[in-house]
Order: structure tokens, then sequence, then C-alpha cells
């Protein structure tokens, strides 16, 4: 097949899709919550361009960076600004369109709005004055790093979204320890010029040995994903400057160590005494009190005595 048979193939696909979505339902008053590339232009969707072009407005989170997206796919609906300043003004001004039967897109600089951010209030006031929210999905760095990184299967497929990290070290170091407790996968974002400090902080949160995936540049040129045990994790970024430009997404992969046989940690002595304490108390205070006898960790006690 010539290039120029190719081409005419593909435009008449294109054209055959495009006719078939355009012929979906587009209802009025409706506000269409629409994902948008988080890197490549090429990851808009096609149901998504055609809300984006069938809409009286769009509402974005900065107008000046959605313009350049919008005039690469050749959309010309006016724009306003909706971001984390002006959100409740903005909701009403989008009611009030919605009021008169218009169709509003809702669009932040990158991927899903109202997710890691702003948009929900907006989502929030619309639906509250009785008017349609219509999510368009579409591109996710926080689904674009899962799917790269092995760290879920079809049998565990939970994870956990904790967005950025507090920016101050105390906050961060506390913050990293009680998301570093769940055992599923834990997606993060964090920023370039704070990236050492928080794999850092959670090398010392969550162990050496734990392991953690940096993706990197999700979809752009420069898209980088590896997974390295904590413990390593700085020096590999030391390796090379690169590392740690861009943008991120971390995940910090559950703990696989294996549990502890408490069988195997309890000495005769702790055990005769377990035994006497349960023959009057319930697992808990049994195990209560024999942490305080023994010094002994009250879950490995309360594991034991639940497994008599």
């Amino acid at each position: 097949m010539t290039d120029e048979a190719e081409f005419e193939e593909l435009r008449e696909t294109w054209k055959r899709l495009a006719g078939r979505v355009a012929g979906q339902s587009w209802p009025e008053a409706c506000l269409y919550v629409v994902a948008t590339p988080i890197g490549n232009l090429g990851d808009l969707g096609l149901r998504a361009w055609q809300a984006l072009l069938r809409c009286d407005a769009i509402a974005a989170e900065d107008t000046r960076s959605s313009r350049a997206l919008l005039d690469a796919w050749g959309v010309r609906t006016p724009l306003m600004a909706a971001h984390r300043h002006n959100e409740n003004q903005a909701a009403e001004a989008i009611v009030q369109r919605l009021a008169r039967g218009e169709r509003v897109a809702l669009i932040s600089d990158a991927g899903a709005p109202a997710v890691s951010d702003p948009g929900a209030r907006i989502v929030r006031r619309v639906r509250e004055a009785g008017y349609r929210v219509m999510p368009i999905p579409g591109p996710s760095a926080v689904i674009a790093a899962l799917m790269a990184s092995g760290a879920t299967t079809d049998e565990a497929p939970g994870y956990a979204f904790a967005g950025f990290a507090p920016a101050k070290a105390a906050a961060r170091r506390k913050w990293l320890q009680a998301w570093g407790r769940l055992d599923v996968p834990v997606v993060l974002f964090e920023s370039p010029h704070r990236l050492r400090a928080s794999v850092a902080d959670l090398a010392a949160a969550c162990g050496s040995e734990r392991r953690l995936t940096f993706a990197r540049e999700l979809s752009k040129r420069f898209e980088q994903i590896h997974t390295v045990p904590l413990g390593q994790a700085c020096a590999w970024l030391d390796e090379d400057p690169h590392r740690g430009q861009g943008e991120f997404v971390l995940i910090l992969h559950p703990d696989e160590t294996p549990a502890a046989d408490p069988e195997a940690v309890l000495a005769p002595e702790h055990v005769r005494l377990m035994e006497a304490l349960l023959e009057d108390l319930s697992v808990r205070d049994a195990a209560r009190i024999g942490a305080r006898a023994t010094g002994l960790p009250r879950e490995t006690l309360y594991a034991w005595a639940l497994r008599r």
C-alpha cells in the first residue's frame, strides 16, 4: 500500500469514527468533566475532542497552557478560568451558564479534573444545583504508572492514591509513615525539588528493602519507569542528574517481608504465661498484659493468642 493510499484509508477511518461519536448523546445544560493528556498531545480521546468542540465554554485550570492543547486539536471554544483561587466564583458562573441551557467543559492542566486537581467544588455545586455532570474519561498519571509498575495484579488490584506529600519535613515524615503502613501499593506525586528528601524519608519510614517505582515524565519523550529497593533509590537518582528532572509519580510497593511466625517468637515461659492469662481473660486483654510482663510486642502476642 502506498503512503497516499494508507493516508486516505486512515482519513476515512477517522471520519467514520468521528461520525459515530458525533452521533452520540450530547445533552445541553450539562457539565462535561474532560480528562486531557498528561504529556502526549496524541492521548486526547476522540470523545473528549468532540466534547471540547461542542461545548459553549471550557473552564480551565490554566487558560494559557490549555490553549496550546486546544490549538493543536483545532478547538476554538472560548476559555474561562477555573483554578484553586477562584473555584467558588467559577462554579457560580458555570451554574448560570447551565441555567441558560449551555454545555460547559471542565479541564485541568493535565489528566483528570477534580482528582488531585481543582474542580471538585465545581462538580459538587453543579450537582447541588440539579444539573447533569458527565465524565469523559481519559489519561491518568496514576493509572499509567500502575500499568507500568506491576505493583497490582488481578488477584490483588487494590491501591491507594495519596497525592502530594506535605512540604514541611516533619509533617512529611509523619504522613509517609502513615501511608507506609498500608498493605497495598501507594501512589504519590512529588515535585523534582523535593524528590530526594521524600525518597530518603520513605526509606527511613518503610525500610531499605521496600520497593519503590519511579515513573518519570509519563507519556513524554524522556519517559522512564524504574523499580528499586528504597535503600538504593537515592543512589540510583545520583547516578544520572537527569533522573531527578521532570514530573514524577512514585509507587510504594507493599511490604513483601514474610510475617514472623508467632510460635517461633515465644519462648516456653511466655507460652505458659499467655496460656494462664487466656484462662480468665479475653485475647485482647491477655495480649495487653502479656506485653507488659514480657516486653514482647502486643501484636505478636495477640496473633499468637488468635491462633490458639
